[in-house]
């Protein structure tokens, strides 16, 4: 599924989005978990919510659910389960980049495409076109909510940031890596039969300055290592 910062502004001065650091174990500790989770729960059931509302508004999706849609088109597999089958696959990439997941990362792969799946149960496209172009706009608005909720939980980036840091940190522009990788995901899924409108423009305009305004105010501060745990290099 689209994810937070592709595209996001989600990414800060080195080319590393926010929440990839802060996947690193202090972070994962029992009492650090207790209140991470729930806040990365209700981010990534926001997010799918808002994916699910665009979808059922049949106007235009992000670019990475243009390509889940058409791929679902074609399969007849639901959406949701493409996200997931799809999110799998990128986050392999991670192993040759030499990337390290966190909690987080795997919870996003299947959780958002759970909900994506479920919400679609009982969301329908609407025959008013007002009431399909309040659902398209709202869409981005709870995932941008979402996105400062699980990014701001400090328990690791969605898979697709995660292949953009690793290409990052062997020299190539994350800014140049992710416009090439979105349009090719997005041409392609258009080719498979995925809604492309004014959605995918809302979505591609919007989602980043949502983020940056509403991500510092959700972001949880990163535990402090214990003392002892963090040994200086030798």
């Amino acid at each position: 599924m689209t994810e937070a910062s592709p595209g996001a502004g989600a990414f800060i001065a080195r080319g590393t989005p926010l929440g990839h650091a802060t996947s690193r174990r202090p972070n994962h500790r029992p009492a650090e978990l207790r209140r991470r989770l729930p806040r990365l729960a209700l981010g990534l059931v926001l997010c799918g919510v808002g994916i699910a509302s665009m979808v059922a508004a049949d106007l235009g999706l992000g670019p990475w659910d243009v390509l889940h849609q058409g791929i679902s088109r074609l399969t007849g597999l639901p959406i949701g389960m493409v996200a997931i089958l799809v999110g799998v696959v990128v986050l392999g990439l991670w192993f040759p980049l030499r990337e390290r997941p966190g909690l987080g990362t795997v919870l996003n792969v299947v959780v958002i495409g759970v909900v994506i799946d479920l919400t679609l149960l009982v969301l329908v496209t609407p025959a008013a076109l007002w009431v399909r172009t309040s659902m398209m706009l709202l869409g981005p608005v709870l995932f941008a909510i979402g996105s400062g909720y699980y990014i701001g939980a400090g328990l690791g980036p969605g898979p697709r940031d995660g292949v953009m840091t690793g290409l990052a940190r062997r020299g190539i522009p994350v800014g140049a890596a992710r416009a090439l990788l979105e349009l090719g995901v997005l041409v392609g899924g258009w080719l498979l039969g995925g809604t492309v409108g004014v959605g995918t423009v809302v979505f591609a305009f919007g989602i980043g300055p949502l983020v940056h305004v509403l991500l510092p105010r959700l972001a949880l501060a990163d535990a402090v290592p214990q003392p002892g745990t963090h040994r200086p290099a030798t």
